[in-house]
């Protein structure tokens, strides 16, 4: 009987650490590589990703690239993770890669609760310029220009298309090319002083609480319906889930919220590195890696959620 209730002893702690280990990766999968394609709530989310597989003893990078470039990296293999696919408009950069079985989009959105179409500072929009419809009303005082934010991106390509098409009367319109510091730098000047400004405005973001905003209704077909309300996907080559299945495993579990982006982006917004805006979110919110590491193991297979919170603890 004892011998019985030794060997069942033994059975059963082998089971646990076979448990323990069976996703851990291999050394190959230590470097994680992310693609950031120059947005702070991207900057954001991989930030905290890196933070939390940093703890896990893995060595994230991170390259900042156009959304074209992006999944073109992806397809060559240079790219492990993008946290960024914005849906549904993103979809038609990113469709071709997918039906080609170069990228992967994983089930379970990062996001939801997210909206992507043109806005307007308030006092515009009580003015009347309401829905895109609109927006050729007031052609004179907007000097007949849209402003997106850096080329490449799917949102300016919504945009040229809508003035290519000559929607809502748009064809003798301009669309201005800019980083998103840049083009927020503009919206919040035009806010501030009262000029007329179309720009691209999403959530989440701080622009929604930095300055009076609101967005433009009638774009259903151009951004998709609700004011342009999006899921955001994460990802990866198809081969990553069988190379890398502790990394996957964990990037399965990563959903995010409005309000911890908006958080995590403030500072961000004001120079302080994203990894550092990450860290301390993080340190100050640790419950926030319980569900993201459950299942997942250190890249030497221990206990994920203890390795995490004690380097958050340091």
């Amino acid at each position: 009987m004892k011998l019985k209730m030794k060997v069942a002893g033994i059975l059963t702690a082998v089971t646990a650490l076979t448990a323990q280990t069976a996703l851990a990766d291999d050394a190959s999968c230590k470097t994680v590589r992310f693609a950031d394609v120059g947005w702070s709530d991207i900057a954001a989310t991989t930030g905290m990703a890196s933070v939390v597989l940093e703890g896990l003893g893995y060595k994230p990078t991170v390259t900042i690239a156009s959304i074209p470039i992006a999944f073109a990296g992806m397809k060559k293999k240079q790219i492990d993770v993008f946290l960024g696919y914005w849906n549904p408009s993103m979809t038609p950069q990113i469709e071709p890669f997918v039906k080609a079985g170069d990228i992967k989009v994983l089930d379970v959105p990062n996001l939801v609760g997210a909206k992507y179409t043109l806005a307007v500072p308030t006092y515009l929009f009580d003015k009347g310029l309401k829905t895109f419809a609109d927006i050729a009303k007031f052609e004179k005082e907007l000097g007949g220009k849209i402003y997106g934010i850096e080329p490449g991106n799917d949102g300016n390509a919504l945009i040229a298309g809508m003035i290519k098409d000559n929607k809502f009367g748009l064809k003798s319109f301009k669309m201005v090319e800019s980083s998103e510091a840049g083009m927020l730098i503009e919206a919040q000047r035009a806010a501030k002083d009262q000029k007329a400004i179309v720009f691209l405005g999403w959530e989440p973001h701080p622009m929604n609480v930095q300055m009076k905003m609101s967005y433009l209704s009638g774009g259903d077909d151009i951004f998709g319906p609700n004011l342009g309300e999006a899921k955001v996907y994460t990802a990866i080559p198809p081969s990553y889930e069988k190379k890398c299945p502790n990394v996957y495993s964990f990037l399965k579990n990563l959903q995010y919220t409005t309000d911890i982006e908006n958080q995590v982006m403030g500072p961000i917004l004001k120079k302080v590195k994203p990894n550092t805006a990450a860290k301390d979110f993080l340190k100050k919110n640790p419950g926030t890696v319980d569900k993201w590491l459950a299942g997942v193991t250190t890249l030497d297979g221990k206990p994920g959620l203890e390795a995490v919170k004690a380097a958050l603890a340091k």
